[in-house]
């Protein structure tokens, strides 16, 4: 008879060449082997018995077969790279990486007033320039791309952002920044505006955030605009910068991007709060200063609906000591700029309507402490408004909007000093868009800008924008 030893051989040669069955198949597969070689008497009955009685016994005391691992739980987690639910980007070991970006451009005529000695306003949003102008610019907004690093540590959502707005329209050779004026020669270049650097804390306590970001007091003015994803007012055209004025100085004060250390709540049932620490602002036209105290900023939201009706509600507020080099010496002051704004924007069905207001004392007119105060440090007042409508029908989208910013003297020595000092900004935009596709939006609009000297003086321009401009 055939000994044992090659006869388990045998058994396990055979079981080898089904190992890639299923476990049952195997055993049942060897079984099948060992009752042939029985019935044709090479195995005994004894040796039979015996090599089937110790199957069963390895079967029984066998640990159980490990399931196959998949392709990814074999791999290490922290190093593979995957797509994110949402938007664009990728989730790599515990961080998630998105990226989101707009591109825009338009071709903008202006048709200004001729230079005279009653077109001369001092602040004025309106161009003078005595002939029609050309460009293809940026609108109000720059392109930008945004790059948002975020993970869990610690049971905290932690964050870092970076915001790059580049223009299309080439830079003042030697500019100090890249809104600082256009040069439309060959040869030129763009400039990027590295608007924003900031970190995020967030958890169940709210957020905290540290770096450079926009500022709370006016924010609700500019994000609400229509203008925002169109031109607006041009401001210069013969030499673009980085962007148009949009409604910036004809209906309120520019928010602008700020280093801050600004604290937001959670939301409470559609309210929310948010303060904060700023780098305090020189002025731009009051004598030279050197500032001691931080600015401190504030805003109140709620969003909600009421029968229907979609409602969004703000204010906001900005205060800051303005420490002036001399303060007491020739006539010279200190002063605090302050200010205040409040809105609300409607939404029922196809329509939305926004209202806007500021006043403010110190903060100046158009853009943060410009021509504020007076030669001496003397604060002047300001306030302004807009009001806006926009019907979307399908694609197409139809708005309009009024808005006018308002600066007064400090004194009656002020009036003296500056005759041709602007008493009112203002401007009509009429504006149609279409929406080509979930990306892609084209927009044509047509912009009226008057500049009202206290004088009496006055000056305006009336421009048509074409373009279109891109998210993602």
């Amino acid at each position: 008879m055939i000994s044992k030893y090659l006869l388990r051989s045998a058994v396990a040669a055979v079981a080898l060449t089904s190992m890639s069955a299923p476990a049952y198949a195997q055993s049942s597969g060897t079984a099948s082997l060992l009752q042939r070689l029985h019935e044709k008497g090479i195995l005994t009955d004894e040796e039979y018995a015996e090599i089937m009685a110790e199957m069963k016994q390895d079967a029984a005391t066998a640990p159980a077969p490990a399931p196959m691992a998949s392709a990814e739980s074999a791999l290490d987690s922290s190093r593979m790279v995957r797509m994110t639910e949402s938007g664009i980007g990728f989730e790599v070991g515990p961080a998630t990486i998105k990226f989101s970006g707009s591109v825009n451009g338009f071709y903008v005529h202006d048709n200004p007033d001729t230079p005279s000695a009653t077109t001369a306003v001092t602040g004025g949003i309106a161009n003078v320039g005595g002939s029609n102008s050309s460009s293809v610019r940026n609108g109000l907004l720059p392109g930008f791309l945004k790059v948002d690093v975020t993970t869990k540590q610690a049971g905290l959502d932690i964050g870092a952002h970076f915001g790059m707005y580049p223009g299309i329209n080439s830079t003042a050779w030697g500019a100090l920044g890249a809104n600082n004026g256009g040069q439309p020669t060959a040869l030129a270049t763009a400039g990027i505006d590295f608007r924003q650097t900031y970190m995020t804390i967030g958890g169940g306590f709210g957020e905290l955030k540290i770096g450079r970001d926009i500022g709370l007091f006016g924010s609700e003015g500019i994000l609400n605009d229509i203008t925002l994803l169109s031109s607006g007012a041009p401001g210069g055209n013969v030499a673009p910068g980085n962007t148009t004025l949009g409604r910036i100085g004809s209906g309120y004060i520019y928010t602008d991007f700020q280093p801050q250390i600004t604290y937001t709540t959670p939301n409470f049932g559609g309210f929310q709060a948010s303060f904060g620490v700023f780098e305090p602002l020189m002025s731009l036209t009051a004598p030279a200063q050197d500032q001691a105290s931080p600015g401190y900023q504030g805003k109140l939201t709620y969003d909600g609906s009421f029968g229907g009706v979609g409602t969004r509600l703000w204010v906001s507020g900005v205060t800051q000591k303005h420490s002036t080099i001399g303060a007491g010496t020739g006539g010279l002051v200190d002063y605090t700029g302050k200010g205040l704004d409040a809105g609300a924007k409607l939404t029922v069905g196809p329509f939305a309507a926004t209202g806007y207001w500021y006043t403010a004392k110190g903060l100046g007119t158009t853009v943060l402490n410009l021509l504020d105060t007076d030669a001496f440090g003397n604060a002047r007042s300001s306030d302004g408004f807009y009001l806006q409508g926009l019907a979307t029908f399908g694609k197409v989208s139809i708005g309009g909007s009024y808005g006018e910013s308002s600066l007064d003297y400090a004194n009656a020595a002020d009036e003296l000093a500056n005759p041709t000092l602007v008493d009112t900004n203002s401007s009509w935009v009429g504006q149609v868009r279409y929406g080509l596709t979930s990306w892609v939006t084209l927009i044509g609009e047509y912009v009226h800008a008057k500049a009202e000297a206290h004088n009496g003086n006055q000056a305006e321009s009336d421009a048509i924008a074409l373009g279109g401009i891109l998210f993602f």
